[in-house]
């Protein structure tokens, strides 16, 4: 009891001086004004309707029939037996428990048995677990529920989950011990795996009636057809223990969740005793690990981004950089570089690949239409999607080169060209893949509609958005350069800047304004659009006057991004580093 009491002690003055030392850095004006942008948000979002009650904040309840509350714990199950699987098929290295290297002076050498750390462990993830589960308590009961039962159930679900990560990786330590090669461990996964996939097909084609058109294009029969796969048969068996796990959290009632907690709970223990009981070595290589950790993140404050980022593998260059040439296109060489295996030419002959093999397996089959259909919409929201999240992905710019800018600014180039080979390397990238995703939802799209537009006004289209595209993407990358250019000690690195309250304000301040800016730049283009198109469509149809106005529209892009390069590249060279990261 000591020994607790003493990691007790130890984990709660840690947490008190975190939040003693964030309460401190508000004094700054940058921490100040995205706490309190944060502080509103939680509250709007997430706290209201505690303050108010049912007075209109809290969301429309949805009430969830015993049938669609039976498929959503299959799936469920079936999301964790997946997620589970994985777990003992990627990871390669040893058991490294996370520890500080103060955690690793002080408690290594002191009378702590290797279980007691296992314990202190656990202690210490319960923090970030409680954390988590009064968030996702807070975001699904704005629905509707029980907020009891969301909360315990939310908490045999994670608990349950980081047990079963801790255990599979001592297991994965023993194999490894014992001559068991990473190769082997998954090559014998991937067989268990698709024997059990077979298994679960056949059973399925001899047991159940084929899928029809019929049954594709009806959700309820879609839904009753799945329903019947996952709860009959081998799939029965295999989600079995992963629905017990999730049956706490979705019992529609008080009595239905004391029926199932009791099954859920004996999982949790069972998993407790699985990892307490694993004698695994973890001491040496916990301690390198909190060494290599403490080393990448002094180098990280020091301004050494690149060190900060560890050993990695020499990366091909995607081409031959002559000794001549455009000064920018030395910067862009270097990016690409940095993207690795973005552009690896093996990634998009796999994607080629694999998109070639799906369409003409699926040309044979008699409802190919519907998948066809299916498979093009979902490139289409891809594509959509990635215009959204790309330009925050692809950071392979001043936002990663930020620590570097002593070193920028010392090449001998004027600013614009810095700007434009910073930009250029995320563009083509992003352009590249959406283009991609353009002709294969283009095609399937055209080959499985009949009725509706047609394959020339899915054409029209889609050779809009081809030449819309890549001005999109440049000016949607200008704005959070420049944001990081003006703003820089919002967008420095380091492990605490990223935490806490103000820092999720700093993000909400940012993500708007980006989005205003956004607007406003797609004014000129949209009236330019408005202007070709409105003038041709009365005369050679709404569809083959779309190319021409997204010519406008993109020429109109392209002297904004023209105009915003020139600008990034003036922030750029009246920015002062040291003075802007310095004390606030």
């Amino acid at each position: 009891m000591s020994l607790l009491s003493a990691l007790f002690f130890l984990q709660y003055n840690s947490f008190r001086n975190r939040m003693v030392y964030r309460l401190k850095r508000l004094k700054q004006p940058k921490y100040l004004v995205g706490g309190i942008v944060g502080a509103l948000y939680f509250y709007f979002y997430f706290f209201r309707y505690l303050v108010q009650g049912n007075s209109g904040s809290r969301l429309p309840s949805v009430t969830a029939s015993a049938e669609d509350l039976l498929l959503f714990e299959m799936l469920g199950g079936l999301a964790l037996f997946i997620g589970f699987l994985l777990v003992w098929i990627f990871p390669r290295s040893r058991t490294v428990l996370a520890f500080s290297e103060a955690e690793v002076a002080f408690l290594f050498p002191a009378p702590i048995s290797r279980r007691g750390l296992i314990h202190y462990k656990l202690l210490r993830s319960q923090v970030g677990i409680l954390f988590t589960v009064a968030l996702l308590t807070l975001v699904t009961n704005r629905f509707g529920g029980n907020p009891a039962i969301h909360a315990i159930g939310w908490w045999l679900i994670l608990s349950t989950v980081n047990l079963h990560l801790l255990g599979a990786s001592f297991a994965r330590t023993i194999l490894l011990d014992r001559g068991i090669s990473p190769t082997h461990r998954r090559l014998f996964v991937v067989v268990l795996l698709v024997l059990v996939v077979a298994g679960t097909l056949f059973w399925a084609r001899q047991s159940l009636p084929a899928l029809t058109e019929d049954t594709l294009t009806n959700a309820a029969s879609l839904k009753a057809y799945a329903r019947t796969l996952l709860e009959s048969g081998p799939a029965y068996y295999l989600l079995f223990p992963f629905r017990l796990v999730l049956a706490p959290y979705l019992a529609p009632n008080a009595a239905s969740f004391l029926v199932a907690l009791p099954a859920a709970f004996f999982l949790l223990v069972a998993h407790y005793v699985w990892v307490v009981r694993a004698n695994v070595a973890f001491e040496e290589a916990s301690a390198d690990a909190a060494r290599k950790t403490a080393e990448k993140i002094a180098a990280m404050r020091s301004g050494n981004w690149r060190a900060g980022q560890g050993k990695t593998k020499p990366r091909r260059a995607p081409f031959v950089l002559k000794p001549y040439g455009p000064a920018f296109v030395a910067l862009f060489w270097k990016n690409l570089i940095a993207a690795g295996q973005v552009v690896s030419p093996r990634l998009w002959i796999i994607l080629v690949a694999v998109g070639g093999g799906l369409a003409l397996g699926l040309g044979g089959l008699p409802e190919a239409r519907n998948a066809f259909l299916f498979m093009g919409a979902i490139s289409g929201m891809l594509m959509a999607w990635s215009v959204l999240v790309g330009p925050q992905v692809l950071r392979h710019d001043f936002r990663q080169d930020l620590p570097m800018t002593d070193y920028l600014k010392q090449l001998p180039l004027p600013g614009w060209q810095l700007a434009l080979g910073q930009l250029l390397a995320p563009v083509v990238i992003l352009t590249a893949v959406q283009w991609l995703l353009i002709v294969v939802s283009a095609l399937l799209l055209a080959k499985g509609t009949q009725i509706g537009p047609g394959p020339g006004a899915i054409l029209a289209i889609a050779v809009s958005a081809v030449l819309l595209l890549p001005f999109v993407n440049a000016i949607l990358l200008l704005i959070p350069n420049a944001a990081v250019l003006a703003f820089p000690a919002w967008f420095s690195g380091g492990k605490e800047a990223q935490q806490g309250v103000e820092a999720t304000g700093q993000r909400i301040i940012a993500v708007l304004a980006q989005l205003l800016v956004f607007s406003l730049a797609l004014i000129p283009a949209a009236v330019a659009f408005g202007i070709v198109y409105f003038l041709l469509h009365r005369f050679v149809g709404q569809f083959a006057a779309l190319p021409p106005a997204a010519v406008a529209a993109a020429l109109a892009l392209a002297a904004e991004a023209t105009l915003g390069i020139l600008i990034l590249g003036r922030f750029f060279e009246k920015l002062d580093i040291s003075a802007e990261l310095g004390p606030s």
